[in-house]
């Protein structure tokens, strides 16, 4: 079995899906939620099915650069579409989508390139599964974040767009993004936990940029849950200190992946 027809089928549907919800956007239409999740959920078995080809192998786990952008891209619709049964989060998928849609290519294009094995060991791969887990989790809360700003500032400056208007109210996105962070940051804690317990140095030549990011991004979310609870922060604050998290953990992983996969090899 190849990825190429599944990878295919995936990012149909993902475009499919974006246009769909342009083209109501443009039409001031209302979106059908039920035909979006349903787009949503064919593609992710799509998805699904060139993400089981090119992770696992005899050898492992492959997690190069791309096939872990695209699992975490799978991980991240995955959460939005089951959380969008219960909390208004549907808008989240006009830029989720687009970015499946370019992880899914790159890593049926680039299959082999940079690749990382990663022992099949039960202890590892739960280390790895909750950092990737963590990792969706608060790529979410970013995009969450980044949609608050643009809402924040044209509901302040009294010139919403069509997009805007499509969002819950500023509060419904504010606690929705709190929520995020506060089941993200528990995931982070997780998988800091298992790595100190089960792996043998996190601070071997290698990853110690990794873990020391790694931890100062669960510092900066402790901070901004803590000021949340007992400052009451909102706003500019949570939507600043949510997107320097989130910074601080893309550099940990996908800048060190960048380097040491593609840069250092040359």
């Amino acid at each position: 079995m190849t990825a190429l027809t599944p990878s295919l089928l995936a990012a149909i549907l993902y475009l499919g899906g974006s246009f769909y919800q342009l083209r109501c956007m443009g039409k001031r239409l209302a979106v059908n939620i039920n035909l979006l999740r349903a787009i949503g959920m064919v593609a992710l078995l799509a998805h699904a099915g060139s993400l089981y080809v090119q992770l696992f192998t005899p050898e492992g786990l492959s997690l190069g650069l791309f096939n872990t952008a695209s699992l975490i891209a799978w991980l991240v619709i995955a959460i939005t579409l089951l959380s969008s049964f219960k909390v208004p989060v549907t808008s989240l998928l006009l830029g989720l989508f687009p970015l499946a849609l370019v992880t899914g290519l790159l890593a049926w294009l680039f299959p082999s390139h940079g690749t990382t094995l990663v022992p099949a060991e039960g202890v590892l791969v739960v280390h790895v599964l909750l950092s990737i887990l963590a990792y969706g989790i608060l790529t979410i809360a970013a995009f969450q974040a980044s949609l608050l700003a643009i809402q924040n500032y044209q509901l302040k400056h009294k010139h919403p767009t069509r997009f805007i208007r499509t969002f819950p109210p500023l509060q419904t996105m504010e606690r929705l993004l709190f929520q995020f962070l506060l089941c993200g940051e528990i995931l982070l804690t997780l998988a800091l936990i298992s790595g100190f317990l089960f792996l043998d140095n996190m601070f071997a030549q290698g990853v110690a940029h990794k873990t020391f990011l790694s931890c100062v991004a669960w510092v900066v979310f402790g901070i901004l849950l803590w000021g949340r609870h007992f400052r009451g922060w909102r706003g500019s604050n949570a939507i600043r200190w949510t997107l320097a998290g989130f910074l601080l953990l893309a550099l940990a992983y996908f800048g060190s992946k960048l380097v040491r996969e593609f840069l250092l090899p040359y």
